[in-house]
């Protein structure tokens, strides 16, 4: 068995001014998007500040999404208790699959107001989203949040905050899936022109397939618990839409072109 190392969560403390690792983890992901999606404007005919204009939609889909989706996909009980509850952001409570539906709704908003095609601008945006889904759960893992079901394997974990008995520590499994391995695989299929929505179902099936397995390993939120068939978990049900949407796409792209930018994404990087 292996020793959880004892982090603090703030990383530097000044005064009454906290920096946690979470909050920077949400840094290190915006940034790093920013980074590579002005690497890659050129895909899409975009300027280097329409990219920084992207990040914001997309900062602000993933806040304000993530938040969202944890009131009503998980927190319905405390809610009910205090409905100024879903304002105490920094009681933490973040839903991926929430902040998928702002990220999507930004994407939208975007894609309009620069004349893109959706799945055009989703295709670019896929490989960049795995650089802040590992990060964040690096901030999951130092934070000791959603610690794994207790198990004897070699490299289980006993949590101080869980007790003394060993856990899976999965929320690094996640960090190696849903942000090295899913990284690797959308940025090396994305170099070349692919049919337009390829990139995107991809994300979606690998995403919903990482997802739904290390479930198995984590344990269940324990205020829902498993929530059918005794023993599908609340994130594995908001997986299964993500998994017939990501096969769907992939097949809808096989009659699609090899996307290129559009005439006015080409006239807006001129």
């Amino acid at each position: 068995m292996l020793h959880y190392p004892n982090f603090d969560p703030v990383l530097i403390s000044i005064g009454p001014l906290a920096i946690h690792w979470y909050g920077l983890m949400y840094v290190v992901g915006f940034a790093g998007a920013w980074v590579l999606a002005r690497y890659r404007a050129d895909r899409l005919g975009l300027t280097k500040d329409q990219v920084g204009d992207m990040i914001f939609y997309g900062a602000l889909g993933v806040v304000l999404g993530g938040r969202l989706g944890y009131v009503l996909f998980y927190g319905w009980d405390a809610l009910a208790a205090d409905p100024l509850w879903a304002f105490k952001v920094w009681d933490g409570g973040m839903s991926f699959h929430g902040g998928l539906i702002g990220v999507l709704i930004a994407a939208l908003l975007f894609a309009r107001r620069h004349r893109l095609a959706f799945f055009q601008l989703t295709d670019f945006i896929a490989p960049l989203v795995p650089i802040g889904l590992g990060a964040g759960r690096l901030g999951n893992f130092i934070n000791q949040e959603l610690p794994g079901r207790i198990t004897d394997v070699p490299w289980a974990m006993d949590y101080p905050k869980y007790g003394p008995e060993p856990r899976h520590p999965s929320a690094l499994y996640e960090f190696i899936l849903e942000g090295i391995v899913l990284f690797i695989v959308l940025w090396l299929v994305s170099l070349k022109p692919r049919k337009r929505g390829l990139v995107s179902g991809l994300f979606l099936l690998l995403y919903g397939t990482f997802r739904f397995s290390v479930e198995f390993f984590r344990r269940p939120d324990p205020q829902l618990g498993f929530i059918a068939f005794g023993w599908m978990t609340m994130g594995q049900l908001l997986c299964v839409p993500m998994l017939l949407g990501g096969v769907w796409l992939i097949i809808w792209s096989r009659r699609q072109t090899v996307d290129r930018p559009s005439p006015a994404a080409e006239s807006a990087s001129e």
